[in-house]
């Protein structure tokens, strides 16, 4: 039984990178989970609903980050990020950096008490910075591990350290268990593995530079992942669909597809997943307001997917989501801050205009933002739009034996395939490991 002895490495804590964990550690492999950020879940974590079945997105990731966390054969490491690997023989010897979270895990307790005598309030990321949050804080409520952290960036006290000034430090005082330590410091540190799967996801892309859109200029303009985190009931508006200019619920939106995708200036792919959850943001709006009336601005309807144009169709049918085959050029403000997007009619060839109150773009998937870094670390080669190139006949194995990927690093892919290639690449890391001594 050699082979259960063996490890793996997983280079993210995403829907891909967590399935994959699961799959090998109940194959009795050892599992290094490796996520940059305090708390795995990854894009997932994020999402109100899922598509097509509109399922509560956290209620089906987090029995998975509970079974994650518990599991005999997996260890988590969190805020962490690989330096260097070699290739040893058989062995990958990779170099982890650690990034200090000046909290002690095995202490805190996620009561909560440092997070509201903390006097500092800074833009929450996993909120697309819509709120705020504090200088100590937990990356969202049912973060895996559940403890906190503390930005070094923005804390009062880390900040004046090294200048032996003892400012603030309220949170220290209160914890109950003593798990506040300002002197933790950033550790390098080695282990050695047999297989390493990457699983680092994918970006949004930011739709700033095309100026069209009217994105940060027009407060009532927002990306599909803005809408995801308004529209969630742990979100900034807690549910409630809110126009930023005023706060008032919109009785109109616009969904524009293709922003930043099958563009030869931006990114000449398709995402494949826009059509289908702008379709679900269409859907969940008309559930929270009976009374709201969704546009679907589209060049070509792609609801590639296991019912995804069943999906579609009860959009239309059900819920008289409108979809208009326009490509939108352009998009103003009125006196009350609603669009007014120009648009040309694909049918027609006329030019149209249409005022709604509030706009949300489907931007593309890009990779994500240190990929570059990873995929130089590990030496692997790139499609030519940069996420990671597989093998045709086995389309999770990579150019270097051992490594493989899975996942939206791959390209854009929604969370039913995400997972079941999360499962092929932990097979076929397990084959590997089979043969790796035969």
């Amino acid at each position: 039984m050699e082979e259960h002895t063996k490890r793996v490495m997983i280079i993210g804590g995403g829907i891909a990178g967590i399935q994959a964990s699961l799959d090998l550690g109940d194959m009795d492999y050892q599992v290094d989970l490796i996520e940059q950020k305090p708390c795995i879940g990854g894009r997932m974590a994020q999402l109100d609903k899922t598509l097509p079945t509109n399922d509560c997105s956290i209620c089906i990731l987090a029995p998975k980050l509970s079974d994650c966390f518990r599991h005999p054969q997996i260890k988590i490491h969190s805020l962490t990020q690989i330096e260097a690997v070699k290739k040893i023989g058989k062995k990958f010897d990779v170099t982890l950096k650690r990034q200090a979270r000046f909290v002690d895990e095995s202490a805190c307790i996620n009561c909560g008490q440092c997070v509201a005598k903390c006097p500092v309030k800074v833009d929450d990321q996993f909120d697309m910075e819509m709120r705020k949050r504090k200088a100590i804080y937990l990356y969202y409520l049912q973060g895996i591990p559940a403890v906190m952290a503390i930005d070094k960036e923005y804390c009062l006290r880390l900040k004046n350290l090294d200048k032996n000034k003892e400012v603030c430090g309220l949170c220290q005082k209160v914890c109950p268990k003593d798990a506040i330590d300002f002197m933790q410091t950033d550790e390098l540190y080695h282990l050695e593995t047999d297989a390493i799967i990457v699983a680092i996801g994918s970006n949004q892309y930011d739709p700033s530079p095309l100026h069209l859109y009217g994105y940060k200029r027009y407060k009532n303009v927002i990306t599909g992942l803005e809408y995801e985190r308004m529209i969630s009931a742990s979100g900034p508006t807690s549910g409630h669909i809110r126009r930023l200019s005023d706060n008032k619920p919109p009785k109109t939106i616009a969904f524009i597809q293709c922003v930043g995708s099958r563009d030869i200036r931006t990114n000449s792919y398709c995402s494949s997943i826009c059509c289908t959850y702008s379709t679900k943001h269409a859907i969940l709006s008309k559930e929270h307001d009976p009374e709201l009336q969704s546009y679907i601005f589209y060049i070509d309807l792609r609801a590639g997917g296991k019912n995804f144009q069943k999906y579609v169709d009860r959009a239309k049918n059900e819920y008289n989501v409108k979809y208009i085959r326009g490509k939108v050029a352009e998009i103003k403000i009125d006196e009350n801050d609603n669009p007014i997007l120009y648009y040309e009619d694909l049918n027609t060839f006329e030019i149209k205009t249409k005022k709604v109150e509030l706009v949300i773009l489907a931007s593309a998937m890009i990779p994500t933002k240190n990929s570059d870094k990873i995929t130089s670390i590990l030496d692997l080669e790139l499609d030519e739009f940069n996420f990671i190139k597989t093998n045709l006949e086995t389309p999770v194995s990579t150019n270097i034996s051992g490594i493989f990927a899975c996942g939206t690093c791959l390209g854009p892919m929604d969370i039913p395939h995400s997972v079941v290639n999360a499962s092929g690449a932990a097979a076929k890391a397990a084959e590997y490991l089979y043969k790796l001594n035969r």
